[in-house]
């Protein structure tokens, strides 16, 4: 009996000892490590810039850059570039909150152009991959509506669990009863015309006077430059003026 428990339990062991033996050797063959973390600091500059009033700093990204790299560089980028987001933000709020001067406040512009470029280039390379497999661009189709103010406007199409003939929600206030061609909205939508009209005119009318100064003052200036600069004036309008001439008579 004695032999028999003697044995049992060297075979536990044995079998106990193996287990845990390829328990081992399987979580070391997973288990990875990654780089020393160094908590919320990594919001926050690095503490030998704190003090300084100017930093320099490289360019944004550029286009044909991004271009030439794979998807995983991309992706790795994208997130370096967030982390640095985040950071300019913490120390530019921290700046503000002790009444100091943020050094370099360009940088956060350059970060988020060199974002704004990566999702470009992404957006590219779905294209081109939606184009090549299915014909289509992939991307959420836009059309041309009137909104509730008679304005124009870009749509987006987006899914709904509602059909639009089955939303009367939407269909009898915006169509069937008109409110886009009702007297309260033609009302408006003359109005702001009217003054779109009226800026434009404005602003022709500055030109037309500004152009009359210009040569009034230099009445040798050369007129395609002017014509050039200023495209929607009348030039030789402009010449017969009063103004323009003032109290001599010019040589053009």
């Amino acid at each position: 009996m004695n032999y028999l428990a003697n044995t049992f339990l060297r075979t536990s062991a044995l079998l106990g000892f193996r287990s845990y033996a390829a328990c081992s050797i399987t979580t070391k063959n997973n288990v990875h490590t990654s780089r020393i973390s160094f908590d919320l600091m990594e919001f926050f500059d690095s503490k030998k810039n704190w003090t300084e009033s100017n930093i320099k700093v490289g360019r944004a990204w550029k286009l044909d850059e991004l271009r030439i790299k794979s998807n995983t560089d991309l992706h790795k980028l994208w997130y370096v570039l967030l982390k640095e987001r985040n950071m300019l933000y913490t120390m530019e709020h921290e700046c503000n909150r002790t009444m100091r001067l943020f050094p370099n406040p360009e940088r956060i512009d350059k970060v988020q152009e060199s974002m704004q470029n990566i999702e470009t280039v992404v957006r590219e390379r779905n294209v081109a991959y939606y184009k090549l497999e299915t014909g289509e661009t992939g991307e959420r189709p836009v059309e041309d509506v009137v909104n509730m103010f008679g304005l124009p406007e870009k749509y987006e199409s987006s899914e709904h669990y509602l059909p639009k003939f089955m939303n009367t929600r939407w269909v009898r206030p915006y169509l069937e009863h008109g409110l886009i061609n009702s007297i309260a909205v033609k009302k408006f939508y003359r109005l702001y015309k009217e003054k779109l009209h009226n800026v434009e005119r404005r602003a022709r009318n500055r030109d037309f006077n500004h152009v009359q100064q210009l040569l009034k003052r230099f009445p040798n200036l050369d007129m395609d430059v002017l014509k050039a600069e200023y495209p929607n004036v009348d030039i030789e309008k402009a010449k017969r003026t009063r103004k323009a001439r003032g109290l001599f008579d010019p040589k053009y």
